[in-house]
């Protein structure tokens, strides 16, 4: 009995205490706030004021174009006004087109803009504000002919070689001009190419430093040409480096007819030999693209090449390179065996022989 009495008298404890638990407040352990003491937005819903801005808007609207009757009439001064500025069939024109604009549209179209981007004045837009508005495209047009009118101008007095206050000067280009005695224009005009590029690490005891090397040719096209190389960190110093030294080592190049080389020539740098041979007129340049290049910078238009070994690109460009400016020329052959040259297809065929 004792027992039984204790076990029910545990269970209503137990009972008890889990009712203590469950009603007991919880810990919020997260920022934002419980439901219960969320509260309604201090402002009024937009999407239902603006709807019923708008149900009353086109309550007016219908009230308006309902209304029958003409607008209000001109005045006697509003009419002077206007006469001053249009003409008779123009003030017509304007009576017939009001009396067509139905009440519903000037209701609808003709109300002033309430919004943020709406203009701080009220305009008819018919004339151009140089403060306010953007200029007229055909002013815009008349100043930037007007405008290369003068610079062409300018460009016909000025004289070639002289340095003008507005132009920039760059350094490079000025020392470029003094060391080979050449104006501004003509260095402007010299064909200019890259023909190899490509990143190199030089080992050294602080660790490996990268550059860029690049590879340029330089011609004016008339039997100059130059090869120059350039390395640096930042591409754009290492391409102005290589384009100056190949416009200081140009050398001039001997051209048959100026057109081709002298004859057969033959070159080796490295492992790359380059065979160059002479070729009558309409031949061409066939070749690779980088002695093509070659080729066109110094002003040959039919020339053969060769590259039976090595093609390394850095080694080609130097041999057809070493190739055109070692040519033995006629002359001096005719020196060193004490002969009188005489070219044959110009002496007895007057140059016509293919």
């Amino acid at each position: 009995m004792n027992s039984r009495t204790y076990q029910c008298l545990s269970c209503r404890l137990r009972d008890t205490a889990r009712q203590s638990v469950q009603n007991a407040p919880r810990r919020q352990f997260h920022a934002s706030t419980p439901r219960s003491s969320r509260r309604k937005p201090a402002y009024p819903n937009v999407r239902q004021s603006l709807m019923e801005a708008q149900s009353s808007r086109a309550a007016e609207v219908e009230k308006l174009a309902s209304e029958t009757g003409p607008l209000r009439p001109y005045t006697e001064r509003e009419l002077q006004l206007l006469a001053m500025r249009y003409t008779p069939e123009q003030m017509k024109v304007i009576r017939e087109g009001e009396q067509a604009i139905s009440r519903e549209h000037l209701v609808t179209q003709g109300r002033l803009r309430g919004d943020a981007f709406r203009p701080t004045y009220i305009d008819d837009f018919a004339t151009i504000r140089p403060l306010v508005d953007k200029p007229a495209r055909l002013a815009l047009d008349d100043a930037l002919e007007a405008q290369k009118e003068e610079q062409a101008q300018q460009q016909k007095l000025r004289i070639p070689g002289v340095q003008y206050s507005n132009e920039e000067e760059d350094p490079h280009m000025t020392r470029l001009c003094q060391q080979t005695g050449m104006t501004r224009d003509q260095i402007r005009k010299i064909r200019i190419k890259n023909l190899v590029s490509h990143r190199v690490v030089n080992q050294t005891r602080m660790g490996k430093i990268q550059s860029l090397y690049f590879l340029t040719i330089a011609g004016n096209q008339d039997g100059m040409l130059g090869i120059g190389e350039g390395k640096a960190a930042e591409d754009e110093d290492g391409r102005r480096q290589a384009m100056m030294n190949a416009i200081r080592n140009m050398k001039p190049i001997p051209r048959y007819e100026d057109r081709t080389i002298y004859g057969d020539v033959e070159a080796k740098v490295g492992a790359s030999i380059v065979q160059l041979s002479a070729r009558p007129p309409g031949f061409g340049n066939r070749c690779q693209h980088l002695i093509f290049e070659l080729a066109r910078a110094a002003g040959l238009s039919d020339l053969a090449a060769r590259t039976p070994r090595s093609r390394n690109k850095m080694n080609v460009v130097k041999a057809a390179f070493q190739a055109l400016t070692t040519q033995r020329l006629p002359e001096d052959v005719s020196k060193a065996r004490g002969r009188k040259m005489v070219d044959v297809r110009k002496v007895y065929y007057g140059g016509q022989v293919y």
